[in-house]
């Protein structure tokens, strides 16, 4: 018998590579205009535009290793500290009653900050590689080499760079990502009478766009700050912009007002119900096949 939490780990990866896969073009163009001066880019298609210009289609996909292994593992640690908390909380509710929404959003605020130990370094060493300049020879080969070569500089701060603005991100985001979508889902249950593997993809899909719109409704100006904490150089003599995250919050504020926190949030927008959808598919979809397969197991051997 497969435990829950290796369901929940092989579940959770396999809806990180969808998200990966289905999103990454979106968030490299989020990166680009939350990182560039003012004014470099009109809109979002004009960005898209250029980096299809100037780079090639295959540029939407520069880092792409590194989220492919790190947020499926990310993601995979999410899905099962979420889980263990709901199982804490619903052994605490006692039989036949749900989840309440500030449990919900307990339950996802471990699930973000258990996986923000990773997410930090991974999406560092994604957003280098997605900012670097096309130009002979690369700062950074790939993302291992991005990697040594950051903490050959700079140690540990260096590949953990953004790491305060992630924790708030993480923690706070998936809060009102999981709360959201657990709450559909078990409204949803109780509505129609169904299991959880009964609900049909659309309405996965529609749940997981609201999850993921709730989401950056709560973190998007975090995510700018992380960002341009991840792209600045570490030192003065460098060009760095920025000493720590309030320092970069006071500047930004300064410079640009409201709509420098709010840059680059149209591809995140546009990205989010194709994103979050095929994660909570890829998790959906691998959890009903393996509870399925459990089950057939389960009846052969009777």
């Amino acid at each position: 018998m497969v435990s829950q939490t290796v369901k929940d780990l092989t579940s959770g990866t396999a809806g990180g590579v969808a998200q990966v896969l289905v999103g990454q073009p979106f968030d490299l163009v989020k990166v680009r205009m939350q990182t560039s001066p003012p004014g470099t880019y009109k809109s979002v298609l004009e960005c898209a535009a250029l980096v299809v210009k100037n780079e090639g289609p295959l540029a939407f996909y520069k880092g792409t290793l590194t989220p492919l292994l790190g947020i499926g593992l990310c993601v995979s640690i999410q899905f099962a500290a979420l889980n263990s908390t709901k199982r804490y909380f619903s052994e605490r509710n006692g039989p036949g009653k749900d989840l309440g929404y500030g449990q919900l959003f307990t339950a996802g605020v471990a699930a973000g900050l258990a996986n923000s130990v990773i997410a930090g370094p991974v999406e560092h060493i994604r957003i280098r590689l997605q900012t670097q300049p096309n130009v002979t020879p690369k700062l950074y080969l790939g993302p291992w080499d991005c990697a040594k070569k950051l903490y050959a500089h700079n140690g540990l701060q260096g590949i953990f760079k953004g790491q305060v603005p992630t924790l708030i991100r993480e923690g706070l985001g998936y809060g009102a990502y999981f709360c959201a979508y657990e709450a559909l889902v078990q409204r949803h249950i109780n509505s129609t009478g169904l299991k959880r593997e009964e609900i049909t993809s659309g309405y996965t899909v529609l749940y997981g766009a609201a999850a993921g719109y709730a989401l950056w409704g709560c973190i998007y100006p975090i995510d700018v700050i992380k960002s341009k904490l991840q792209t600045d150089s570490f030192t003065a003599s460098t060009g760095q912009k920025y000493t720590s995250s309030l320092d970069c919050f006071r500047k930004v504020w300064a410079k640009e007002g409201v709509s420098g926190f709010t840059r680059g949030l149209g591809p995140t927008l546009i990205r989010s119900p194709f994103s979050n959808g095929a994660t909570f598919i890829g998790y959906e979809l691998m959890m009903g096949f393996l509870t399925r397969r459990e089950s057939d197991g389960t009846v052969a051997s009777a």
